[in-house]
């Protein structure tokens, strides 16, 4: 479809030099939407032989760039409330991995489904999800039109490295919307001699590779127990890491560590929501913005979460930060903005997805400036990340598609029917395990 958007209020998250935290200020004007992309951005309307299918009065709302979610597991939403107050390693052995195990792939179709819906009202248009069985998830987010970037969780339990392999080169280019991306779960459920396989195949086919990082002092202490390092270290120098990708959480680096990510150009996804709810800890952020490290968010999976909440997550990442450093002026909101939208694009190589410009994807999410959380408008930028909620959210399109307005979804289901499929595999997940 071809829309015009006017009446509004516009952050495209372009950089400026000499502006705050490097990005252009907020601009009153237009954009037009042509297809999948957009076509023009600006003060001014220009002459135009479009022929509009939709023009869309933004009566002052502000439009910028949807959040991109570098870090989550979408179809845990079964697990959503079912295992809470257990510590990472217990949680995952006793309750998720047990009911994961009798997950079918149509299973994490649906709940797939249902977490895309909680992406959409908060503003969310891209997910790096690692999950069980891509093909189905894949299926989920192309029928629904969510664009996914998957990682893979490949461990010393499956699946194999032939299975891998042909999974990174199926799904890749089979839709714009969907991409695979190297990755494995984690140090500790990976043998050496599976991880040496995975460095064999980013090697050969020269791509970034990403997995589970220092999520708690236990997952490293253990590292350097087998190892004699850290899991950055010990990685690295198996040359997993030798093409890019990044890490999630990332919560007990040293300085040693920091480096290798700073000089291989590797990026940090944190996750403040999780790591709250399961005290793993707090992550780093100024020591990895004072060495010019990429920041992402990720909300993680919505069963450690629970919460798929992209404005929960950029509060927590900063203010997580000012206790840390006991310092009210770390991490400046706009620099948490930019962690919430181009720097995860950056993180998950969506690089025609990271601002609002002329041939960027029409990714695009409008904030609705009249509620009084968002006024009186002194700061809108800053006020998305320290008041902002998911209520704000009044549109989400992706690739110049409107799959959420004013609280409806267009997304080829119906919300109440994926809630009762939801509450019914739960309940047979429940009657397994």
């Amino acid at each position: 479809m071809n829309i015009r958007f006017y009446n509004a209020r516009i952050l495209t998250m372009e950089e400026e030099i000499g502006a705050p935290c490097d990005l252009k200020d907020i601009f009153e004007g237009v954009l037009y939407v042509k297809d999948s992309k957009i076509e023009y951005v600006g003060k001014e309307d220009i002459n135009t032989d479009i022929k509009w299918d939709r023009e869309i009065d933004c009566k002052g709302n502000l439009l910028m760039p949807g959040f991109k979610n570098a870090h989550t597991h979408t179809g845990m939403t079964a697990m959503r409330s079912y295992a809470d107050g257990l510590p990472l390693q217990e949680w995952l052995e006793t309750k998720i991995f047990p009911m994961e195990a009798n997950m079918t792939g149509d299973d994490v179709k649906l709940l797939t489904k249902l977490g895309i819906m909680e992406y959409l009202t908060s503003g969310i248009t891209a997910c790096m999800d690692m999950y069980l069985t891509p093909y189905t998830i894949a299926e989920a987010c192309i029928e629904t039109g969510m664009r996914v970037v998957q990682v893979s969780g490949i461990n010393k339990f499956g699946p194999s490295i032939e299975e891998f392999e042909d999974r990174f080169l199926k799904i890749n280019g089979v839709n714009p919307l969907s991409t695979q991306m190297m990755g494995f779960h984690a140090e500790y459920t990976c043998d050496e001699e599976l991880l040496k396989k995975l460095s064999d195949l980013a090697h050969k086919y020269k791509a970034p590779m990403y997995t589970h990082n220092s999520e708690t002092k236990a997952e490293v202490e253990g590292c350097i127990e087998r190892h004699g390092a850290t899991p950055t270290k010990y990685l690295d120098s198996l040359g997993l890491f030798d093409f890019g990708g990044g890490g999630y959480h990332c919560v007990h680096f040293n300085d040693e560590d920091i480096k290798i990510f700073r000089e291989k150009g590797l990026s940090v996804v944190t996750n403040p929501g999780s790591n709250t709810k399961l005290a793993s800890g707090v992550a780093p952020i100024t020591k990895y913005l004072e060495n010019d490290i990429n920041i992402a968010i990720g909300t993680d999976g919505p069963s450690s979460n629970n919460c798929l909440d992209m404005f929960r997550e950029m509060f927590l990442v900063t203010g997580l930060a000012k206790l840390n450093d006991n310092n009210a002026s770390a991490v400046d909101g706009l620099e948490v903005l930019k962690m919430a939208t181009k720097n995860g694009a950056k993180a998950m190589y969506l690089n025609d997805c990271d601002v609002l410009a002329k041939d960027k994807q029409a990714d695009i999410i409008m904030i609705d400036l009249h509620q009084p959380n968002m006024q009186p408008l002194n700061d809108i930028a800053r006020n998305i990340v320290y008041s902002g909620s998911k209520t704000n959210v009044k549109m989400t399109m992706i690739a110049g598609k409107v799959l959420y307005e004013d609280g409806k979804y267009n997304i080829g289901v119906n919300e109440e029917d994926v809630y009762k499929e939801a509450n019914d595999i739960i309940t047979k997940l429940k009657s397994m395990s």
